[in-house]
Parts: C-alpha cells; sequence; structure tokens
C-alpha cells in the first residue's frame, strides 16, 4: 500500500509538472512519472514547434518513447511520423501515418494528417481517399480538403470522381467552396453531378449557385438551372411559373423564396414586407410595404431578376395601390439590364397619397446584348426638405410577356 501510494504521488506530482505545458515542466513530469507516454508526446511536439536549429533527433527520440509506451495509440504513431517526415525520412513517415490510421481507420484527425503526408510526398490519389475520410468524419475539415484537393489536382472530375462523396450536404458544401474561390466551370460541373445523382436537397441550398451564375453573366445556365429546379421540386416551383408570363410568383400567392428567379426582398430600416391576404387585386394575396415616415429611403429592396431575349418586344403590367404615401418621391415600378443599367432602364409613373388599384403598363424592346433584366419596386430618394416617406403600398400580379 505504501508503494502505490509513493506511485500515485509521483503521478500526482507528474500531472501537475505536466498541466504548465513548459518544456521545462514536461522534463519534469517525465522525471517524476516516466511511464506516462502524453508527457514524452507533449514534449516532443513543443520542441518540435519551438525548435531554434534543424535537428529532429530529441523529437523522434521522445516520440518514439510514447510510441513504445503506447503502441496502440494512433496520435502518437501520427506524431512519430511528423517528426520522421521533419527529418527527411519519408518512408519511415510513411510507416507511422499508416500505422496511426490503422489503428483509427476512421479518424478525421488522422486521414487529414495522413492526406497531407500524401500530398506533400506527391500521392494525390491517395490522398483523395484519406481526404473524403477526413471531410466525412468532421464537415469542419470540409473546406481545408477542398483546398487541399485542389492544391494537389486542379482536376475538378477527378476530385468529384475520388474526393467529393455522393452526398447531398457535401456536394453543397464542395459547390459553395467553387462558389467562393471563383471556380464558375467546377461549380457548374459539381452542379450537374449534383443533378445526375438525384439528391434530395432544400431549394434554398441552390440559390448560392443561381447567384454564382448572375454575377458570372451566365443568364443561358442561370434559367438551365432554374427550369432544373422546376423539374427537381415540381410541387413547389412549378405553379409558380405561369408561361408566358415570364414573372415568377407574379401573384405573391406562394410563399417568397428569397433567392432564385423568385422574388427576393432585402430587409432594411423604415420599411416592413409581407404577403397581405386582406388586399388583393386578384387571387387571395398581394404583397404589402409599409414606410415607417422617419427615413428618406432609397428603397429597391423587393426585386427579381428576368431572363429575356435580345432584341425582343416585351409588355410588362403590374398593379399598385397606395395609401397614405408621403413626400413627392412615391414607390413605383423600375425595369433595368441586370448587367448594364445604361443600355436599358424604364419606371412606371411615380404615385403619392392615396389611391386604388391602379394598373402600370410599360413597353420596350431589349437591346441585342440585354439577357437578364431586374424589375423591382422602387422609391428613389427625395430632395425636397419634406422627405421622410411614410405610407403603404401594395402590388399584385405582376406580367412580362413577349409582345411576339
Amino acid at each position: 500500500m505504501a508503494y502505490c501510494a509513493y506511485l500515485a504521488f509521483r503521478q500526482g506530482v507528474g500531472a501537475s509538472e505536466a498541466r504548465k505545458s513548459t518544456p521545462a515542466a514536461l522534463q519534469e513530469a517525465i522525471r517524476w512519472d516516466p511511464a506516462n507516454p502524453a508527457n514524452y508526446d507533449a514534449l516532443a511536439t513543443l520542441t518540435h514547434q519551438y525548435a531554434d536549429r534543424e535537428d529532429p533527433a530529441e523529437v523522434i527520440r521522445l516520440s518514439r518513447a510514447a510510441v513504445e509506451a503506447s503502441p496502440m495509440q494512433a496520435d502518437y504513431w501520427a506524431d512519430l511520423g511528423s517528426a520522421y517526415e521533419w527529418a527527411g525520412r519519408s518512408e519511415d513517415a510513411l510507416r507511422c501515418f499508416e500505422r496511426a490510421r490503422d489503428l483509427f481507420p476512421l479518424s478525421p484527425d488522422i486521414n487529414w494528417r495522413l492526406a497531407n503526408f500524401y500530398v506533400r510526398d506527391g500521392k494525390t490519389g491517395t490522398a483523395e481517399i484519406a481526404l473524403q475520410r477526413a471531410l466525412l468524419g468532421n464537415p469542419e475539415l470540409r473546406r481545408p480538403a477542398f483546398a487541399l484537393g485542389w492544391g494537389a489536382t486542379s482536376d475538378n472530375q477527378e476530385l468529384l470522381a475520388h474526393m467529393i462523396p455522393a452526398q447531398p450536404d457535401v456536394l453543397l458544401s464542395y459547390l459553395d467552396f467553387l462558389i467562393t474561390t471563383k471556380r464558375i466551370e467546377a461549380a457548374n460541373q459539381t452542379w450537374a453531378r449534383l443533378l445526375d445523382l438525384r439528391l434530395s436537397f432544400p431549394i434554398r441550398d441552390a440559390f448560392p449557385y443561381l447567384d454564382a451564375l448572375i454575377y458570372a453573366h451566365e443568364p443561358d445556365r442561370l434559367e438551365q438551372a432554374w427550369t432544373a429546379m422546376v423539374d427537381k421540386f415540381p410541387a413547389q416551383l412549378r405553379p409558380r411559373v405561369a408561361y408566358p408570363n415570364r414573372i415568377i410568383n407574379g401573384g405573391f400567392e406562394f410563399e417568397v423564396l428569397n433567392g432564385g428567379l423568385d422574388w427576393r426582398v432585402l430587409p432594411t430600416p423604415g420599411a416592413t414586407v409581407r404577403v397581405d391576404s386582406l388586399n388583393f387585386f386578384d387571387g387571395v394575396h398581394s404583397l404589402r410595404v409599409q414606410f415607417d415616415g422617419r427615413h428618406n429611403l432609397d428603397y429597391g429592396n423587393v426585386a427579381q431578376y428576368v431572363p429575356v431575349h435580345p432584341g425582343t418586344l416585351y409588355r410588362f403590367s403590374g398593379y399598385m395601390r397606395t395609401e397614405g404615401i408621403t413626400t413627392d418621391s412615391g414607390p413605383r415600378f423600375q425595369i433595368y439590364d441586370a448587367e448594364q443599367p445604361s443600355k436599358l432602364f424604364l419606371s412606371s409613373e411615380n404615385l403619392t397619397g392615396s389611391s386604388s388599384w391602379t394598373p402600370e403598363r410599360l413597353e420596350f424592346t431589349t437591346g441585342p446584348e440585354t439577357r437578364l433584366l431586374v424589375l423591382r419596386l422602387a422609391r428613389p430618394v427625395s430632395h425636397k426638405f419634406d422627405n421622410l416617406i411614410a405610407g403603404t403600398v401594395w402590388i399584385d400580379q405582376i406580367s412580362l410577356s413577349s409582345a411576339e
């Protein structure tokens, strides 16, 4: 019993020293508790991190001591692999990293470290397998894994075939990575794979890709992607489409999706937007915007992107009702070229005060390069002294159709 108490005392002192996490304290922890592999591993890590000379021998010695004391601990084998790699002993490093993987084959951390070694060692194919295991096990590793995969190879088709699993959440995360890193062609390929696999995912998860097509000035792909969405979600999207009207959900009879080719409503102080079931021109809903009278708003926060054909005559119509709209600048519809507003910009009549449902109509021909329009409810700022807008406007039955 006395010996057990003595051992417990030594282990307690060793643990107390180890918690200080300094090289000197860890050396003391090893002196008091030489059988504890964690102390050797921790000291090896600190020695590697703060080494002031290229001498990995001490790191290797400490890491080997940790492995010998606990040969079934995968992390210790991976740390020994890092020490061997630092020493330029690639074959020994590979043996240790793969031993760590064999001990814990599904560990995201072990596979992440193994994948990094494979990439540094030029083994791209095996790196992709390890990266897949890493990103499947830990969602926080997805973006680093995508970046490392692209660092190993710029072949997106290879990454889709061997690294990116056929899971909608991972594919959508990868799609978002490609969008944010401006790899639009790779994003197009990934979107095609997502559709080919017929995987289920929420509608809104596709909107960042559609926005990327807008910003990349690819209106044809945008319209194709929306058509694919309509085919994939027929119960939710098909009722919103009323050809030949190119406006989606023009009567606000369905939930505003806030993305894609549906309506977008951007919140802003001074204006409250909601679907209204009490006041409408036709159907059972309209869209209501209420101004609080405390802001001189430059408002254009209800909008929709509309694909069109160049050189084509279009007719627009929409109904508007106002109640107590103040200032000389009231709400109106605006239509303009999404890429070059200077090439095409139209505005309907400015409505102020109170009015019953009033039809607003515009007729125009798109330019030779116009492929995408923006339709929005707008209220430009007033330059009068009395410029704080109050009141309410409703819009309903919005339509844009080719006159040809």
